[in-house]
């Protein structure tokens, strides 16, 4: 089938979704209901053996389609190049921890100096906090990281669109 990598993540994304639901259906169907009179004779209730063994199958099916996607996700995420010959793996990695990067800087821009007068009893004074760092010149290295999330970002999404031959 011809795919990209987006069509895959988001089949992967189902996939995981119908797994989760198949864990709890085989949950509810792990035992059936039935009921023994003291003579010796067995009512059924409730018989799920049937639902329990199709469910069954269709959960491991489906973790094994899981696993035989991801393992191209992952091949082609380590194959595909940025034009800076980055690998798309590389690139989020880095994305991810200027993302990290990002939020502390964010909460800093946040912060000024300031000054608070205390009195006690025999005694009167400010107490005065400074930053310790430029504000200037830490919004440009905010802005510069906003910028490189961004333009790596949108490299990736143009290789994850990149049309490719795949079996599942």
């Amino acid at each position: 089938m011809k795919t990209n990598l987006t069509n895959l993540m988001n089949i992967v994304a189902e996939e995981e979704r119908k797994f989760s639901d198949y864990g709890y259906s085989l949950k509810e169907h792990a035992y059936s209901i039935s009921t023994q009179e003291l003579t010796g004779q067995v009512n059924i209730i409730e018989d799920y053996s049937e639902d329990f063994k199709k469910e069954f199958e269709d959960y491991k099916e489906t973790q094994r389609k899981i696993a035989k996607i991801k393992s191209v996700i992952y091949e082609k995420n380590n194959s595909l190049k940025l034009p800076d010959g980055r690998t798309i793996q590389e690139a989020i990695v880095e994305v991810t921890s200027l993302r990290k990067m990002k939020t502390l800087y964010n909460t800093l821009l946040t912060k000024r100096d300031s000054k608070r007068r205390i009195t006690e009893v025999n005694n009167s004074y400010f107490e005065c906090k400074t930053i310790n760092f430029n504000l200037n010149e830490l919004k440009k290295e905010y802005e510069a990281i906003e910028k490189k999330i961004q333009d790596t970002d949108f490299e990736i999404s143009k290789l994850n669109s990149i049309e490719f031959e795949v079996s599942i």
